[in-house]
């Protein structure tokens, strides 16, 4: 099956293969890069935090068919100077199977979340878990982006984090959830700082489990 880029406003995306193939060659090439995948429901604003980052303005996005795939920069704390290659993947129900072959060899995993869509905040709980429990992604740091802060109704972190059943995934990740704004930019560049902290955090706990005698 093919995996066609859906554009979203401006930005330069990469064009995804097959079976992730395409997507692991690609990754070949960048690594100097953390690699992300940017997950999440469609409408949750996954594409406009990426075109945030990218350009540090406002795009106005089309629901992403595929993926887009832009390289950004950090810009604060430890992670400032740092590359990540972010892939941005469709959220639609019929695209969500794919989602696995974009987290397979992934640094790290953003889960974007609409804070106001309260009812569809359970079906993102399950496919958030879904997503967490693959043998692939266990260990794997996630960030989830509690989006659309700025609009009336916007759930607080502390009550995204009991919705969506984070104490549920125990000790397999590393987790933080980020509340954010993506129209205005507010939160994003402390979500990339926190999750560059955790992708660190995670490598030096596999290097000492690692050397740990058996």
């Amino acid at each position: 099956m093919g995996v066609n880029m859906g554009k979203s406003g401006g930005g330069g995306g990469a064009q995804g293969g097959s079976g992730g193939g395409g997507i692991l060659d690609a990754l070949h090439l960048t690594q100097g890069s953390l690699h992300i995948v940017m997950l999440g429901l469609d409408s949750a604003g996954k594409s406009t935090a990426l075109y945030r980052l990218k350009f540090d303005q406002y795009l106005n996005t089309v629901p992403t068919i595929g993926f887009n795939c832009e390289k950004v920069k950090g810009l604060s704390g430890r992670a400032k100077g740092t590359s990540f290659l972010i892939w941005d993947v469709g959220g639609q129900e019929k695209i969500r199977p794919l989602w696995r072959s974009y987290t397979r060899c992934t640094d790290g995993i953003v889960f974007v979340v609409d804070s106001v869509d309260i009812e569809r905040l359970e079906e993102a709980r399950c496919e958030l878990h879904k997503t967490a429990r693959l043998p692939e992604n266990l260990q794997v740091p996630i960030l989830v982006l509690a989006n659309k802060q700025d609009l009336p109704g916007a759930k607080d972190p502390q009550e995204i984090e009991r919705l969506l059943g984070i104490a549920e995934l125990g000790n397999t990740h590393l987790w933080h959830i980020q509340p954010a704004c993506a129209i205005t930019g507010e939160g994003l560049d402390e979500a990339l700082e926190n999750l560059y902290e955790m992708i660190h955090k995670q490598r030096r706990l596999s290097k000492t489990s690692k050397k740990k005698p058996r």
